[in-house]
């Protein structure tokens, strides 16, 4: 192996396991944990709220995901084919409406049901735009985390801005996404989960 093979493993290989860390089910899993605390202040309430949108939002979801991609559905749990996200678009947003109705009916704190609004109306505008193009979901997601967190506890958080950085670079270098479809992913997660948030604020 030259030492340009080298190189070329070793970017692959770094770009895997960001892709993975960086998943959007993880940071869904994370997000609603973090904006629960901030709204709360309290342990328990955290873990009970914040881990009803991760449940509804992330878990399940991903479950659904992982199911297909056992059983040949799609082609993997990231879904890189296209015309197989529509089934795991449908499951994520029927369960996260369960999600939502939950934080409602059991009077969750506002700025949580705003974090879920936030996510089911970016779910929805990256499901349209990937019904025709491949949009990177993980960028958008990581996007709209980062401006989240930014809105939340303060203007340090923008420092996690790097992270989206890495994980579009990641998707590009796998090859599973061009520069534009990660661009456009950073520009939709960050404006309409942005946006909503702070509209429902």
């Amino acid at each position: 192996m030259t030492p340009h093979d080298t190189r070329n493993a070793n970017a692959r290989g770094t770009a895997r396991i960001i892709t993975e860390v960086l998943a959007p089910w993880v940071i869904v899993l994370t997000l609603p944990l973090a904006v629960a605390w901030a709204a709360t202040r309290s342990l328990a309430s955290t873990l009970g709220w914040g881990l009803i949108v991760s449940l509804t939002s992330s878990i399940i979801p991903m479950g659904v995901i992982v199911w297909g991609a056992k059983t040949g559905r799609w082609d993997s749990h990231h879904v890189r084919n296209r015309a197989g996200r529509l089934v795991p678009f449908i499951a994520l947003i029927v369960s996260s409406g369960l999600g939502l109705a939950l934080l409602l009916v059991l009077g969750a704190p506002w700025m949580l049901i705003a974090l879920d609004v936030a996510m089911l109306v970016s779910l929805f505008a990256t499901g349209a735009i990937t019904a025709k193009w491949k949009i990177s979901m993980h960028s958008a997601v990581a996007a709209g985390a980062v401006v989240i967190l930014a809105l939340v506890f303060g203007p340090l958080w923008w420092i996690a801005a790097s992270a989206v950085v890495a994980i579009s670079w990641s998707r590009v270098e796998l090859g599973d996404h061009t520069a534009a479809q990660v661009a456009v992913g950073v520009a939709v997660g960050a404006v309409v989960g942005g946006t909503v948030f702070i509209a429902m604020l």
